[in-house]
């Protein structure tokens, strides 16, 4: 996640926090509107309409990933780093111990296709997918 500088009347201070951050759900009805504000998002930062698809794709396969292993009544969380030309893209759900995605599956191949860096880690009952997408415009 990035820093952010924040100037307070006592001095600048630094925030680990996401530039955008969204908590629905653990269903997979709300997955559109994940991917919609997705697409807004990468639309501010002048992706291209292929980007914007490519990227909504990305999430939409990050969700199905974190979903299969989603606790009933969970929440789907959604973080967005934003920077120029790039999106750190962050999805969890409250999930069982020891469950991961599967690494071989047809929907992680199209992720890893799709993004770069990524990643998956625990962290208490979240498992997370984590990834990184540049517009072709910077690229």
């Amino acid at each position: 996640m990035t820093s952010t500088s924040v100037v307070t009347p006592e001095g600048p201070t630094v925030s680990n926090r996401p530039d955008v951050e969204l908590r629905l759900p653990a269903e997979s009805a709300y997955v559109a509107v994940l991917r919609m504000t997705t697409a807004g998002l990468a639309a501010r930062l002048d992706f291209t309409l292929d980007d914007i698809e490519d990227l909504r794709m990305a999430v939409g396969e990050a969700c199905a990933l974190v979903l299969e292993h989603a606790s009933a009544r969970g929440d789907l969380r959604a973080s967005f780093d934003l920077s120029d030309g790039s999106i750190r893209v962050s999805i969890s759900a409250d999930s069982e111990p020891g469950s991961e995605p599967d690494s071989d599956s047809f929907g992680w191949q199209v992720l890893t296709a799709l993004t770069s860096d990524v990643r998956t880690h625990r962290e208490g009952a979240l498992l997370w997918v984590s990834f990184t997408v540049r517009s072709s415009i910077t690229a």
